[in-house]
């Protein structure tokens, strides 16, 4: 009876700790900018993707490389979710502040594309993007330099991205036909991959008749050191200061020369970089999936929920509460 009790409140600890990474991110962006993120969890998706990218790329290095690819896997994890939030934040959701209906559909829509992305993603459509990109924002930027843009800003779009998505197109149909089908399979895939965690990672810290498995325990660990950073970087940082000043009041922070977008674009980047590295340390209880993210992103909504808006303390006891009922619900049903 004990080593039940003591194994459902050990994994749930562990469940709980990934639901508080993901939540911190969602009670940021939410208590900053009332943004209901329904893209979060395919972050998550992302962080997790990333690790298996890093760890196939330090298998070819060698077994020594490989013991310590999970440290920098959590750091492309955290970089790749940000810079993707940052995305996000900069194409659709700046123009959706004050339309939490608007921006709900809009993330989960975003949601939808990424979970096809990872499934269908190749080295065709990766160059599609690339030009597309290259095309597009970089013939806006130019034109932003003159002085009548804002007039010609909606025929600027209705030329530039029609034509930009054309050259796209064909540049990706010349690939495929060049080098034929080996470029066009897809990296990932519709089935799910698995990572490997380090040799060290592996087996469990005995106790008694049970055994405290180490990845959980470097996920609980991992969880503690990113509440203490983002604690200390709400807390201490001069953005941080900015941070907590928007969240408070946005119209007198602008009154005193607080850069009200660079808050919001730095905030969302964080609490998408902090999905990334829940991502990262879901990877190593399971399999990496499309869905991945879909299974966690209620649950870490609920934290939120019960947690309170922008309460650390709070999100803390919720993600811990819900983790371990999840979880012996899960072995009772």
């Amino acid at each position: 009876m004990f080593i039940s009790f003591l194994d459902g409140l050990f994994n749930g600890l562990s469940i709980g700790s990934i639901l508080l990474l993901a939540a911190l991110g969602l009670a940021i962006v939410f208590g900053l900018m009332g943004v209901i993120n329904m893209a979060h969890g395919e972050l998550m998706m992302l962080g997790a993707y990333t690790t298996f990218v890093v760890q196939n790329i330090f298998k070819q290095w060698g077994e020594g490389a490989f013991e310590f690819y999970i440290f920098f896997a959590l750091i492309a994890a955290f970089i790749v979710a940000a810079l993707m939030g940052l995305l996000l934040e900069r194409g659709v959701i700046r123009y959706l502040y004050g339309r939490p209906l608007e921006t709900l559909l809009a993330t989960w829509g975003v949601s939808l594309i990424l979970q096809q992305f990872v499934r269908s993603v190749n080295w065709v459509l990766v160059a599609g993007l690339a030009v597309f990109s290259l095309l597009y924002f970089g013939g806006m930027w130019l034109l932003q330099r003159r002085s009548d843009f804002e007039r010609i800003r909606n025929l600027a779009i209705g030329i530039l991205l029609p034509l930009s998505a054309l050259i796209a197109l064909l540049v990706g149909r010349i690939m495929a036909t060049t080098y034929e089908l080996a470029v066009t399979q897809p990296w990932f895939g519709a089935q799910n991959k698995d990572v490997t965690a380090p040799s060290w990672l592996r087996g469990g810290l005995p106790i008694g008749g049970y055994q405290l498995a180490y990845t959980r325990i470097f996920i609980m660990v991992l969880t503690i050191l990113c509440v203490v950073g983002v604690y200390l970087f709400l807390q201490r940082s001069p953005w941080g200061l900015r941070i907590r000043s928007v969240t408070q009041n946005r119209n007198m922070s602008a009154c005193l020369g607080i850069p009200t977008k660079k808050v919001d674009a730095l905030t969302f980047a964080l609490g998408s970089g902090l999905a990334g590295v829940a991502g990262c340390a879901l990877s190593l209880l399971g399999s990496v999936g499309p869905n991945t993210g879909q299974n966690y992103i209620v649950s870490a909504f609920m934290v939120v929920v019960v947690g309170g808006v922008g309460k650390l303390l709070g999100s803390i006891f919720g993600a811990l509460a819900i983790g371990i009922t999840q979880y012996i619900m899960v072995l009772e049903f």
